[in-house]
């Protein structure tokens, strides 16, 4: 196969892609508002891509990514990623992400101790904004200092790493949304 391809599948979020070439899954594209808006994200991403029936990788990553997003436990260990021309850096931070197990959470500080520069928290957090295999690397396992969800790359969609953690029963007490910090909750009053 030359080139790239896609395809568009249900889920239990809604109309998902995944964008594949012949060294295996280029990307995951979770939903848009709308189906128009999320085959839009993936052209931005993915121009030259044709829809196409998925070989047998790509078809492994859509049931995998369809059973996550129904609260099931999923194995991406052995879905092929197509790495090539991504920084060498990314695809590290990419292969710790990986390994973080459902239920779990790592703070950005986490991963750079992994990698053995604990300094690079800035560097892994942008690694992470530009992951293009959501769900299969999972960054929404991934939070900021002191547990907090921040927003996903681009191809999460409208989805947040709140609801994913959610999905897997794994939501951080400490998750905050905008109207969390717009609307924080009064301390209990004393009794009288």
């Amino acid at each position: 196969m030359a080139g790239r391809a896609y395809t568009i599948f249900d889920t239990a979020i809604g109309r998902c892609a995944v964008a594949w070439s012949e060294g295996g899954i280029a990307g995951v594209q979770l939903p848009e508002t709308r189906e128009i808006d999320t085959r839009r994200r993936l052209f931005h991403f993915y121009p030259e891509a044709r829809e196409s029936k998925p070989p047998p990788n790509s078809e492994a990553a859509i049931e995998g990514v369809v059973a996550l997003l129904r609260g099931q436990a999923v194995d991406f260990s052995n879905i092929m990623l197509d790495m090539r021309g991504m920084r060498g850096f990314d695809q590290r931070v990419y292969q710790i992400t990986q390994r973080i197990l459902r239920g779990e959470t790592l703070t950005y500080g986490d991963v750079a101790a992994r990698l053995g520069s604990p300094s690079a928290v800035r560097s892994v957090a942008l690694a992470l904004s530009r992951n293009p295999f959501v769900i299969i690397v999972p960054c929404h396992r991934v939070l900021e200092a002191g547990g907090y969800a921040d927003r996903m790359s681009p191809h999460a969609g409208l989805i947040s790493k709140r609801r994913l953690l959610s999905i897997e029963g794994a939501v951080s007490s400490k998750s905050k949304t905008l109207l969390d910090v717009l609307l924080p909750v009064a301390p209990p009053r004393p009794p009288h």
